[in-house]
């Protein structure tokens, strides 16, 4: 069994790894704003699901279950779909404190319960990778995810002599949740969030064994 951290798992991605992994028998510690969505997960699982009610833009290490941590997902993400000359400092502060703040901190924090050789996995977007195609209005969602990025690699340079700690990246393309239609509204993804979690779980529990420090894009298509 596996302790298996996971931020931003109340909806969509997120929430269909939590549950994979809770049905595989792993143990599933979601940090989560909005715990109301996974009482339904919490009495099928009550022995092995732990909910932690978390703001990444306020983190109190205190508040962490006393459990190490063998995989951590850092899946949370909020995006705002304004015009460039539109975007205000509030919403780059709502944007980078989620996506790239937040789990900065939580990594900083957890750090002293990481297992020998835990895994992190860090949910980025193909819109964060250089290169790919960018699309008006999400100029913060895409920076904050590049910076997700690079970090992962940052991170594996820092610490991949001294330990054997793994920092991943997934570049994610579109699937279908909530987050994709506020996006891009109407549009139809080839994938969605369960077959995505699949993926997720698969990688986080093997992948580590074979790379360290890598940044995979993982798509069937981006909106057009």
């Amino acid at each position: 069994m596996k302790n298996v951290w996971i931020t931003g798992a109340s909806r969509g991605i997120g929430y269909s790894t939590a549950q994979l992994f809770l049905e595989m028998g792993h143990r599933v510690i979601i940090l989560t704003r909005n715990t109301q969505a996974l009482e339904a997960l919490s009495i099928l699982y009550p022995e092995t699901l732990e909910i932690c009610k978390t703001n990444l833009m306020a983190l109190e290490q205190s508040n962490y279950p006393d459990l190490s941590v063998d995989i951590l997902i850092n899946n949370a993400g909020t995006l705002v779909n304004k015009p460039f000359v539109d975007i205000s400092k509030d919403d780059l502060i709502k944007v980078f404190g989620t996506n790239v703040f937040g789990p900065i901190q939580l990594i900083q924090d957890l750090m002293p319960q990481f297992s020998s050789d835990a895994h992190i996995v860090n949910i980025s977007s193909v819109g964060g990778i250089t290169g790919s195609v960018k699309f008006p209005g999400l100029s913060a969602y895409s920076s904050s995810k590049g910076a997700l990025t690079i970090l992962t690699e940052c991170l594996q340079a820092e610490f991949g002599d001294s330990t054997s700690w793994s920092f991943n990246c997934l570049a994610l393309g579109a699937v279908q949740t909530e987050m994709l239609e506020e996006a891009f509204p109407g549009y139809v993804a080839p994938i969605d969030a369960a077959s995505m979690a699949a993926y997720i779980c698969g990688f986080a529990l093997n992948n580590h064994r074979v790379m360290r420090g890598r940044v995979v894009e993982v798509a069937m298509s981006t909106p057009k």
